[in-house]
């Protein structure tokens, strides 16, 4: 008996964004959104913080025991282009998600009170919300500015183009968390990130021939010019040149079999798009199954604590 054939077309986004400007990004997502449809996507996966930025190269005004006053103006600043679950800006990213009929995963800086989050939204076809996943543990200079997620924000998602499973960057390096999303069988392995070395792909295709997923990893590609705010304000260690890159890319798609797909591409912004056969995944299973037949479950127990922290954070 012949396979059902289970076709999709996938994407991933390599663009940068603007931490200052909300706004600009907002329609910068449906503009990016468009090319996806264009090219007959399913699903689109975006980079880490795309919407609400990734502010690469400015410390803050932090040392070690002292803050100062031009660094919490800039806080603030960034404080005020991150989204709020329910808000208008919100709303529009679920718009543009139905205006252009595919599932998105895109990166934002989520902001719950007073505390801000880099997290990813997931949502439907029809612009209805999947799923909600904050970045467990910000990685070094991060931890300055966002919160850490925990057990309640790592959801499985059943959507139109498949199942999805989504990590951030260097969440992609705790092993304990790449094995509680290959129990749930995931089709789709969603990574949005800023990490541009080249020792990214091997990661990538690692996650692939362990989880037996199709990886799709985004990546921004970001350029100081990029970045409305004078260098009085924003003041990027690696220079202030417009044409100076601040994240240079690498987005890849990974096939269950660790094959290289699409990408990476390094140096400027680009839409890396795919077909794939959702039954590779089968196909690679036969001889390894982490979460099955390779587990050794009398030998090794992974608990999970998914329940939501009451006493420390309230929805």
């Amino acid at each position: 008996m012949s396979s059902k054939s289970k076709t999709r077309i996938v994407s991933v986004v390599q663009a940068g964004s603007d931490p200052f400007d909300t706004p600009a990004t907002l329609s910068k997502f449906s503009d990016l959104l468009s090319d996806a449809k264009a090219a007959k996507s399913n699903l689109a996966v975006f980079p880490e913080a795309f919407v609400g930025g990734y502010p690469k190269g400015v410390d803050f005004g932090v040392r070690v025991g002292s803050r100062d006053e031009a660094g919490r103006e800039l806080f603030r600043l960034y404080s005020d282009n991150a989204i709020i679950l329910g808000s208008s800006e919100f709303d529009a990213l679920s718009e543009a998600a139905a205006a252009n009929d595919l599932a998105v995963v895109v990166g934002a800086i989520e902001r719950k009170g007073a505390t801000l989050y880099c997290s990813t939204f997931s949502f439907e076809r029809d612009g209805s919300l999947l799923g909600v996943h904050r970045k467990l543990v910000p990685t070094a200079m991060e931890r300055l500015i966002w919160g850490q997620g925990d057990g309640s924000d790592l959801p499985v998602m059943d959507s139109s183009a498949g199942r999805l499973v989504s990590a951030i960057c260097w969440e992609n390096y705790m092993p304990l968390l790449r094995s509680y999303y290959y129990d749930a069988q995931p089709d789709f392995y969603c990574v949005s990130t800023v990490d541009d070395r080249p020792v990214w792909l091997p990661t990538m295709q690692t996650i692939a021939l362990e989880s037996r997923a199709f990886v799709l990893s985004a990546c921004q590609y970001l350029e100081r010019g990029m970045i409305g705010l004078n260098s009085d304000q924003f003041d990027a260690v690696q220079g202030n040149d417009s044409d100076t890159v601040l994240i240079k890319g690498g987005s890849c798609i990974i096939a269950p079999s660790g094959e290289v797909v699409a990408g990476p591409v390094f140096g400027e912004a680009t839409l890396l798009t795919a077909e794939i056969d959702l039954n590779d995944r089968m196909r690679g299973k036969f001889d390894m199954d982490v979460a099955g037949h390779y587990a050794r479950p009398d030998v090794f127990e992974l608990r999970a604590n998914i329940e939501k922290q009451k006493n420390i954070r309230k929805d």
